[in-house]
């Protein structure tokens, strides 16, 4: 496989074939490579070489799609950046960055394609949340995205005619990988750009020929609660990024839909493990060529090709194998939040409550939510004598975060509940 040139090998295929759908405009894998080639023009003429890294700071989309397959072509790092993110977030993010694309790449220059990466090569840099609140970020090859995307189109069961609707962040490794296999497979992305539109979305699923869907439990919630019905095409939705409450998968199962359950993480290219629909009990069986263990003290280790380069990977998360090799998930080792299928680092949130002037302390907790799968919650400890209610955190944050960091809810309190090291013993809180 040509590593590097996944895109003009679609091209070779199937040159007509509807690439990239997204409001208001849509490309064919010929039109998609002009454009991506012409975009790699301009990145070469801004020194970008193979091995650099290019931050595509772009909101979901075309040009986001033509910057991200320049970025293969030249043999470069795409790493995505969140539009959403605050000043501090964003510049503790580029700091890692060669060059940052902020706007949809024009033409340029005239430049030797070079040969495809080696399969051990850097395609992608994805930045997630570790337990500090900075962001880390997780380098993938082009190898790992080559081996997932062979395990998920053969454990959906994929062909050559998928209609794969997306309605999750590019910036994420689970929106990320919906762009890159289907490029991989030849067949057609619909991208349905955030904010997420339950109506806008069911009617995709409804009318458009969708046959396989990406969603995190938060998505399928709202869908389900807006009436959602599956179209006579769709025949899988994979289902990821956080708890999945089984109420939840009964209701979907109950109104037709074809959910598969799923295990993933940044590190191994999102999928790790799919369970079968109807499944209302397990994450499913892993990918083929995927190692999952149990390690003695019940946490999930994960190792085999879609793994970064750390190998084998001790995950955080907790849970046990069924006899039959299935997967269930009970738990994270961590504290890490995960709401509608976004990681939040309870630090990071804290530290910006108490950057409040009228905050003296304060400490953040993902409660269990039908909705979120995990909401955000914070308490907080007003100083003495000062005035303080939840609007003015509301507004606080929502100046200082991404939305999905922001809490859900704010409840003033005396104290934290700590331990006599005093740690706080988030435990009392949820």
């Amino acid at each position: 496989m040509d590593f590097g040139h996944w895109l003009s090998s679609a091209t070779g295929r199937r040159p007509d074939r509807i690439a990239v759908e997204a409001p208001g405009a849509s490309l064919t894998y010929r039109e998609l490579l002009l454009r991506a080639v012409r975009a790699a023009g301009a990145l070469h003429l801004r020194s970008v070489a193979r091995g650099g890294r290019v931050a595509v700071a772009l909101e979901p989309g075309v040009p986001f799609a033509e910057a991200l397959h320049a970025c293969l072509l030249l043999g470069a790092a795409a790493m995505p950046v969140d539009p959403r993110l605050g000043p501090a977030e964003r510049a503790r993010v580029l700091r890692d960055a060669d060059l940052v694309v902020e706007q949809p790449l024009g033409g340029g220059g005239v430049f030797a394609i070079p040969a495809p990466p080696d399969a051990g090569d850097t395609a992608l840099v994805v930045h997630t949340s570790g337990t500090t609140g900075d962001p880390v970020p997780i380098e993938l090859t082009y190898g790992n995205v080559a081996a997932n995307t062979r395990g998920v189109q053969q454990a959906l069961g994929l062909g050559d005619d998928e209609r794969w609707l997306c309605p999750l962040p590019l910036t994420h490794v689970g929106g990320l990988m919906c762009l890159l296999r289907s490029a991989i497979m030849a067949t057609t992305v619909v991208l349905a750009p955030p904010p997420f539109d339950a109506e806008a979305v069911a009617a995709q699923l409804r009318d458009d020929g969708i046959t396989v869907a990406s969603l995190v439990p938060t998505q399928l919630q709202k869908l389900l609660d807006a009436g959602a019905t599956p179209g006579p095409a769709l025949r899988r939705i994979l289902l990821g990024g956080g708890p999945m409450p089984r109420p939840l998968l009964e209701r979907a199962r109950d109104a037709g839909f074809p959910v598969c359950a799923s295990y993933g993480l940044t590190q191994a290219c999102s999928t790790v493990t799919v369970s079968e629909p109807g499944d209302l009990e397990t994450a499913g069986r892993a990918l083929r060529g995927v190692g999952v263990a149990i390690a003695p003290d019940g946490e999930i280790r994960v190792s085999g090709p879609t793994v970064n380069r750390l190998g084998g990977l001790r995950t955080g998360d907790v849970g046990r194998l069924e006899p039959d090799g299935r997967l269930v998930v009970t738990g994270r080792k961590g504290e890490l939040i995960i709401t509608g299928g976004e990681n939040v680092a309870p630090a990071e949130v804290e530290a910006v409550l108490v950057a409040h002037p009228a905050v003296a302390d304060a400490a953040v907790v993902g409660r269990a939510d039908a909705l979120w799968g995990e909401a955000v919650t914070a308490f907080v400890v007003p100083r003495p004598g000062v005035r303080l209610d939840a609007a003015q955190l509301h507004r606080h944050c929502t100046a200082r975060l991404a939305p999905f960091k922001v809490p859900k809810s704010f409840e003033l309190v005396s104290a934290l509940p700590r331990t006599a090291s005093g740690k706080v013993r988030r435990i009392d809180l949820r």
